[in-house]
This record gives C-alpha cells, sequence and structure tokens, in this order.
C-alpha cells in the first residue's frame, strides 16, 4: 500500500511521515506533496490508497482536492489534517467522503489509530470491489451459451435458481429496466461473419461500462436475433447518459452504429418481458431518417404511427410491369417514396413492412412469368446495408437497389418475351376463338397476357396479315355461315349467337363480308341441296 502526505508546510509533512507506524498498517511507500497540483500529478501516476491532506492551502486548497480526488480516484482514503478546529471545513471534508479528521499539531496516537481504522476500511472496500469483478469476470469467461440461455430464460419466465443470481452478478432491486441493443448485419461483417465473436466483443464493451457503475448486466436474448439485452437495476437517472457511453463506445469499437432503445421501469422481476416489450416497440417506432449523432431512443408514453401499405399500389405496379419499362418505375417509386416518408420520417417498422411487402409482390411477378428468382427473404439483412456508419438509413441509396432490381426484371421479362413471342401470339388466337361471341377488347388481352397493346397489335398483324378486329368478324362469319346452312334459326338468333345484339348491323357486315344478305345466302345453299 502506498501513502500521500499533502501540505504546503514541510515539517508537517516530516512529522507525519515520522510519526506513523507504517509497517504495522501495511504501507511499503510514502510520498509527499506541497501542492494540490502536485499531489493530483502524484495521485495519478501512483494510485495511493492512502491521502493525507491539509486543507488550507494557497491555489488549489484541500477541498478542492478532495472534490478532484471523489471523481477521479474514489477508490483512494483520504484523511483531512488542518490547523483549524472549524465545522465548516468539517462539513466539507465529510461533504467529499473523507474518512477522518485531523487536528494540527497532530497526536500520534490519534494519527495510528485513524491511520489503522482507514486501512482496515479500505481493505474490506477492497475485497468487496475483487469480489464484485471477480463476479463480472465470471460472467464474461462463463460460457456465453450458458449465461445467455439462463438470463433470457430469467427474462421470459423469471424461472432462475436464487443461487444463480449471485454467479451472474444479477443485484436484486425494488426497480428494474430494459434496454434493447440491435445487433445489425453490418456489426457482424465487422467480424468477418463471426456472430459468435460479434457478441462476445459487444457484450464485454457494454458489460465493462455496466461493472464500473454497477448498474446491470448485459447478454445475448436468445429468443431473437441480433439482440442484445441490458437489465439495469441502478444509475435511472442516468440511463440514457449510459446508454449513449454504450453506443459510442460499439461506434469506436467496430466503426458500426447499433441502435439502442429504452423500456420502461417496472418494480418486479417478473415484468421484465413487459419492459422489454415496450423497448422493442420504442426501436420500431424510430425514426431511420434521423441524424440525431447518438441513436439512443426513449419513448415513456408509445405513439405508435399508422403503417401504410404497398398493397394499395398494386395497380400501379401492374401497369407498369405491363408498360416494360423502368421510367414508369423510376415515377411510381417517387411517388411512393414521397408518400412514405411525408414529415422527413420513416419508421423502422414501416421500412420492414414496406421491404416485406416488395419483396411479397416481386416474387409474385417473378413466378408469374416463370422467372427464377435468388433474392433473400431476410427483410432486416436486405435493409441493414443502407444504414451508414452513424445508423441513418440511406434512403436514395435503398431506391436505386430498388430500380436495379426492377430493371433486372424487367430484361428478363423481356427476355422471356421474345423466346415465347409467337406462341403467345398463337394463345392470343385460341381465346380469341374461344371467345368471338362477345366484344373482346385489347386491354383486356393485354392484361390477360401481360403485353403490351401495341405489341400484341403488331406481332398479330405480321402473325396473321389481318387485324385482331378483323380476324374476329372472320371467325364470327364462319360461325354464322354455318349456323345458316345447319339450322332453320331466326337471323336475329344467329345474330345474338355470333356476338352481335343488333341483328341489323349483323345484316350489314355479313353483306359486306359476303356480298350477300344472311337470308340470300341461306336460300342459296338450301337451294344448292
Amino acid at each position: 500500500m502506498k501513502v500521500l502526505i499533502v501540505d504546503d508546510e514541510k515539517h508537517v509533512r516530516e512529522g507525519i511521515n515520522l510519526l506513523g507506524e507504517w509497517e504495522q498498517n501495511g504501507i511499503t511507500a510514502i510520498y509527499e506533496a506541497s501542492s494540490g497540483e502536485e499531489a493530483i500529478r502524484l495521485i495519478q501516476t501512483l494510485r495511493p490508497e492512502i491521502i493525507f491532506s491539509d486543507m488550507k492551502m494557497p491555489k488549489m486548497d484541500g477541498t478542492q482536492l478532495l472534490e478532484w480526488i471523489k471523481e477521479n480516484q474514489p477508490t483512494s482514503k483520504t484523511i483531512v489534517v488542518t490547523g483549524y478546529d472549524d465545522y465548516h471545513y468539517m462539513r466539507k471534508a465529510i461533504h467529499f467522503g473523507s474518512s477522518d479528521y485531523l487536528l494540527k499539531p497532530v497526536d500520534p496516537e490519534i494519527l495510528n489509530q485513524t491511520l489503522a481504522k482507514v486501512v482496515k476500511e479500505w481493505k474490506k472496500e477492497e475485497e468487496e470491489r475483487n469480489s464484485k469483478t471477480t463476479s463480472y469476470q465470471l460472467i464474461n469467461e462463463m460460457k456465453p451459451v450458458y449465461r445467455d440461455r439462463k438470463l433470457t430464460q430469467l427474462l421470459n419466465s423469471d424461472n432462475l435458481k436464487e443461487e444463480l443470481y449471485e454467479e451472474f452478478g444479477f443485484s436484486r432491486s425494488q426497480t428494474y429496466l430494459i434496454a434493447l441493443v440491435r445487433i445489425n448485419r453490418k456489426a457482424i461483417e465487422a467480424f468477418q461473419g463471426d456472430r459468435d465473436l460479434t457478441y462476445f466483443t459487444l457484450l464485454n464493451v457494454i458489460n465493462e461500462i455496466l461493472q464500473e457503475k454497477e448498474c446491470g448486466i448485459a447478454f445475448r436474448y436468445l429468443a431473437n436475433k441480433g439482440e442484445i439485452v441490458i437489465v439495469f437495476w441502478n444509475q435511472f437517472t442516468q440511463i440514457e447518459e449510459l446508454l449513449g457511453r454504450i453506443y459510442k463506445a460499439i461506434l469506436n469499437v467496430i466503426n458500426v452504429s447499433c441502435h439502442i432503445a429504452v423500456g420502461i421501469e417496472i418494480n418486479k422481476r417478473n415484468k421484465l418481458m413487459n419492459s422489454y416489450q415496450h423497448a422493442k416497440q420504442v426501436l420500431l417506432n424510430s425514426n431511420v431518417l434521423d441524424s440525431m449523432e447518438t441513436k439512443v431512443y426513449r419513448q415513456d408514453i408509445l405513439h405508435t404511427p399508422e403503417l401504410k401499405n404497398l398493397y394499395a399500389y398494386s395497380s400501379e405496379i401492374e401497369l407498369a410491369v405491363q408498360a416494360s419499362e423502368i421510367r414508369a418505375f423510376e415515377d411510381l417509386i417517387k411517388r411512393i417514396s414521397k408518400d412514405y416518408t411525408e414529415g422527413h420520417y420513416l419508421a423502422w417498422s414501416q421500412l420492414l413492412l414496406l421491404e416485406n411487402e416488395y419483396l411479397n409482390i416481386s416474387n409474385h411477378w417473378f413466378k408469374h412469368f416463370d422467372i427464377a428468382v435468388k433474392v433473400s427473404n431476410h427483410i432486416e439483412y436486405r435493409v441493414d446495408p443502407f444504414f451508414n456508419q452513424y445508423g441513418t438509413f440511406e434512403l436514395e441509396a435503398y431506391i436505386e437497389r430498388t430500380l436495379r432490381e426492377v430493371s433486372i426484371f424487367l430484361k428478363r421479362v423481356k427476355r422471356k418475351t421474345v423466346q415465347k413471342g409467337n406462341n403467345v401470339i398463337h394463345e392470343i388466337e385460341k381465346y380469341l376463338q374461344a371467345n368471338f361471341d362477345r366484344d373482346v377488347k385489347l386491354q383486356e388481352i393485354s392484361d390477360l397476357f401481360y403485353i403490351s397493346r401495341e405489341y400484341i397489335s403488331r406481332k398479330f398483324k405480321q402473325e396473321f396479315n389481318v387485324n385482331i378486329s378483323d380476324y374476329v368478324i372472320k371467325i364470327r362469319m364462319e360461325r354464322a355461315k354455318s349456323l345458316l346452312r345447319n339450322s332453320k334459326l331466326k337471323i336475329y338468333e344467329i345474330a345474338n349467337m355470333v356476338g352481335y345484339q343488333d341483328d341489323k348491323y349483323f345484316r350489314k357486315v355479313f353483306k359486306k363480308v359476303e356480298g350477300v344478305t344472311p337470308n340470300e345466302y341461306r336460300e342459296l345453299h338450301i337451294t344448292q341441296k
């Protein structure tokens, strides 16, 4: 153990040095400082266990030195030595954690009694510190899967044996609070895809800060992928400050932002899940477009946004597919983006829903055109790459990725269309033959076969040397002639059967195509028979 004696009077320092029973109390080194400034330099270098300090010194007095020690070297024990029996100094000494108070001239017996008492206190506190340090070391040295499984079990059911609480360093408290750290794809990539190493490293970073404040424990939540849960049992007024430190520490270690959400305070261990679920919803409500420096989110009263639905754009997406032009999608995606990010707000939950619905709609169209697809269905992994180093979602890059995927899809559709072009035209011919008795619009054919109207008209004319409307008339006239030759149906009945509601119009078309009226045609063929 080391002792530092601080006094601006040399003879006082020498007197304490001579009077102290150092060896008997395990003191192996004694140092002296003549001012508060010098004392701070020695404390920073030597880290003495016991510090004697005068209260009245020039420049930095004893009060200022005690305040600095309390903030920067709180494990040291301080003994105030002064020539003034003044309650003001005593009160200051007590306020800044001084262990005792001695008056000048120092009585040797009182000095050594005080020294023995303070050394005993320091040793007891050091033993407690070592015990807590050992407890936290056990947390980090213990098999991670075992620790995480047990604490996941605690979060879900509070079914943890009493003796395990001490082993995990889990303190009993009247109040608890959950914070949730999201471990994204980029964090795992920082460790070359080694998921276990990622969690091991980040948990060490987090638990080191928690250990310092003796306020909580962090573990890998096995019930959900990509989550570290922190259980706080102390320092509730400093939660956001501590989480800010944790956020920045992770960012410094792996150069990746991991968002953190804070749950509500609860008063029983079996309500930990309530705090977790609150934190989860806070994370889902967080605005991925915000540019705040520290991504720690807290929302004591939840305000869950109303989610928009991409399926509302299904008809417009269908039209864009039929147009088979990327420009149609550029305009559509621009409108969707504007709608979804109104007020520069895009909730994490909305982004996940958007990506999920986008994949479902994409898969529908891939299946429709019989195109093989190799797109990952892991929603969060698809959006994670678009968060920058500081955790802000880069919307423009996300839109560019979407347009690239759509462009590739359209090119594959065009290749399929070219390969099956002639077959499709013959399928259209069969469709017309089966539906000649009703008014089939070109748009109906386009919708059914997912080919543009222009393409259908052009390819049909090339294949059959006639446009679609004339081809339908041809089919109708052939059917009408057959009915006129082989039945006694009235003319208006035949007109209805071949697709004409107005028999006068039917007679007009028939004469134009065949050169005779329906009655003349029938009489001619009856005569021939």
